[in-house]
């Protein structure tokens, strides 16, 4: 199953376009322009598996910052600062983790 099966790739290409530019990545509009804001909380538990590079069950800030290229392979990494942000808006327990819960409050919030 690939990203594109869920997603419309012309809604990813253009939330993807909407941050390009680095530090212009803003969560709530990508998760709306991209169509992830309207997923399930069962697709966006598949969904964090495809983030969730080591399978831990979490996603660290070092995973997070390639979330663009999880769309695109040739979309930029996320900058540290918009790294930073992303999973300040996720980790609601403050362990410095994101969990597929987590993820999927921040992305229907």
């Amino acid at each position: 199953m690939s990203i594109r099966d869920v997603l419309s790739p012309d809604d990813i290409e253009a939330a993807l376009q909407e941050c390009q530019d680095p530090d212009t990545f803003e969560p709530k509009k990508f998760f709306q322009t991209s169509g992830l804001s309207k997923m399930s909380a069962s697709q966006l538990k598949d969904f964090f598996q495809f983030i969730d590079q080591d399978q831990s069950g979490y996603v660290e800030e070092a995973e997070l910052k390639y979330f663009l290229q999880k769309f695109n392979g040739d979309a930029r990494e996320l900058t540290e600062s918009e790294t930073k942000s992303l999973m300040a808006a996720a980790d609601n327990n403050g362990d410095g983790k994101m969990g597929a819960e987590e993820f999927q409050e921040m992305v229907h919030s």
